[in-house]
């Protein structure tokens, strides 16, 4: 059923390393008086960052847009749409207040709602691709599906309409260093709240987190946040390690190949017997019986079977956002 898979890495970016060099005073000088104007300047620039970066860390109490609890449905202004490939657009929705965040924590996502005419009330999770913290607005980059309601609907819709969204819905509650090695397995637009986790992940210089993922597409084109995940991949190169497997590969491809297999995964993965990892798995429903099982609720995530399971994970190693 499953294809044999090849993989590579992508190679970290080179290093540059800035040389210095000093000229010695002229023969007879005195070097106290460059020794003390030199060091006013130290000490005045020294005075400045400080402040500066006293100023920059200072952390800002932003209103939140969404708050949980019985706040309700909360609709957002559609203000600009960019198509990223032939069946998919990253909507950016705009804040009534320009200097509020969403309130998302990670990992948690938002939920949709539309009525269409004559039919009834359409309800959709998404997870923002920006960032939690960004004042002013959230991006949603979504897939359109045949005969999906809502990402038809979403694709379907002009800049200055309006959509409502309710939320945060709370997920999988992370902590810098929780785990010493998580590994995400995702599948189309199941990539979302893997890159939520992944982001959050190294843009805390405290969390010393490992980072696999192992991301699966029916062609290239439908790899979503490439650009992202290869930016993390080439900061990071020793913490996070990504790999890319394609139903339909063009000829030039060097990754996997066909479906995410279990030799694949039992390459890439850390052994079952080694403590505090994670396995986080999101991707349509074929992917979810072949690796993990489904949930069956948000609340129950359901028994442990397939790939994981045979490779002797247990039910407390995984989750299924």
């Amino acid at each position: 059923m499953f294809a044999r898979q090849t993989f590579r890495f992508a190679q970290p970016l080179k290093q540059s390393f800035r040389k210095y060099s000093a000229e010695a005073a002229p023969k007879g000088k005195s070097l106290a008086p460059i020794y003390l104007t030199v060091g006013a300047a130290g000490l005045g620039a020294g005075l400045y960052r400080y402040q500066s970066s006293a100023t920059a860390e200072a952390p800002i109490d932003r209103p939140k847009v969404f708050t949980g609890g019985d706040q309700g449905w909360v609709d957002l202004k559609l203000s600009e749409v960019e198509v990223l490939s032939h069946n998919t657009k990253r909507l950016r929705f705009e804040f009534p207040d320009k200097e509020s965040v969403s309130g998302l924590n990670v990992a948690s996502a938002l939920l949709t709602k539309f009525k269409p005419e004559g039919g009834k009330v359409v309800l959709r999770p998404y997870t923002p691709t920006s960032d939690e913290s960004q004042p002013g607005y959230l991006d949603l980059v979504v897939k359109v599906y045949p005969n999906g309601p809502m990402s038809e609907h979403l694709h379907a819709m002009n800049v200055d309409q309006r959509i409502a969204f309710k939320g945060p819905l709370p997920k999988y509650p992370w902590e810098a260093n929780k785990h010493d090695h998580i590994c995400l397995i995702a599948g189309g637009t199941g990539i979302t709240p893997m890159y939520q986790l992944a982001r959050q992940i190294f843009s805390n210089p405290e969390d010393k987190t490992k980072v696999t993922l192992v991301f699966g597409n029916v062609s290239e084109q439908d790899i979503l946040l490439k650009k992202e995940l290869e930016e993390l991949e080439n900061t990071h190169p020793r913490r996070f390690k990504a790999f890319y497997v394609l139903d339909n590969p063009p000829k030039e491809w060097t990754g996997g190949k066909g479906f995410v297999s279990k030799e694949l995964l039992k390459t890439v993965l850390p052994e079952p017997k080694e403590e505090n990892i994670k396995i986080f798995v999101c991707g349509p429903p074929g992917m979810y019986k072949a690796i993990s099982g489904a949930k069956v609720s948000p609340k129950d995530q359901g028994e442990l079977t397939g790939i994981l399971k045979e490779l002797g994970y247990n039910q407390d190693q995984v989750y299924k956002f």
